[in-house]
C-alpha cells in the first residue's frame, strides 16, 4: 500500500491533500478502525456513527460504507 495507516484524526484529515484512489480510501478506513479500537469503541458503536444521518452521504451510501467497515474490522482482528 502506498499510504501508511493513519494513527490520528489529523493524519486522516491530511489524506485529503492526496488524490483519491482505492488505496487512499483503504488507508483512511484502516486508520479509522485503528483509532476507534484504541479509544475502546466497538464495531457496533462505529456502525451507529456511520449510519447516523449525515448530509455528506445518503442512506444507501452510509449502509454500504458501514458494511465495508465491518468487513475491514473483521480482517484487522
Amino acid at each position: 500500500m502506498n499510504y501508511p495507516i493513519p494513527d490520528s484524526a489529523q493524519e486522516i484529515f491530511a489524506l485529503r491533500q492526496q488524490p483519491i484512489d482505492e488505496e487512499l480510501v483503504a488507508s483512511a478506513i484502516a486508520g479509522v478502525i485503528k483509532i476507534v479500537r484504541a479509544q475502546g469503541q466497538s464495531l457496533e458503536e462505529l456502525t451507529a456513527q456511520l449510519l447516523a444521518d449525515d448530509p455528506l452521504l445518503d442512506q444507501q451510501q452510509r449502509r454500504w460504507l458501514s458494511q465495508l467497515v465491518a468487513q475491514s474490522w473483521e480482517k484487522f482482528s
